[in-house]
């Protein structure tokens, strides 16, 4: 019985787990898909690369798509997820015109808030930075 009452616990507190785990990734895609996002900072290393960014803003959806926004036309759409539990943010754009193809991979979150998203991401040796804020 003993055996029997741990078990049913142990379950109980991995169910909880899980619950948790998909509230926490149920408020990041509220969160991304609630407005548009534009590029405010993109650092590759050493060099600024926001200014490539200028022209666009990224609408993040529900399904996991996201829209590269370009002068108010979407210029290509690609896809997009969330790990809330390890703080990370993975991004896809397939055969996309620059500076789009800076974005993909998988990038760890170092700091975060309802209007703003700040990033890394190790490429070959070289750190890249993003901020995101909503618009």
């Amino acid at each position: 019985m003993k055996h029997l009452i741990l078990l049913l616990s142990v379950l109980g507190l991995f169910s909880c787990k899980k619950q948790i785990e998909k509230a926490q990734t149920d408020i990041v895609i509220e969160a991304m898909t609630s407005g548009q996002w534009k590029m405010v900072n993109y650092k590759d290393g050493a060099v600024d690369r926001t200014a490539d960014f200028n022209s666009y803003s990224f609408q993040f959806k529900e399904d996991f798509t996201v829209d590269a926004i370009k002068n108010s036309a979407v210029e290509k759409t690609g896809t997009w997820s969330a790990n809330a539990v390890s703080k990370t943010i993975a991004a896809q754009f397939n055969t996309a015109p620059d500076p789009l193809p800076m974005l993909n991979g998988t990038w760890n979150i170092t700091k975060n808030s309802w209007t703003y998203v700040e990033a890394t991401q190790d490429v070959n040796g070289t750190t890249r930075f993003l901020r995101l804020e909503k618009i």
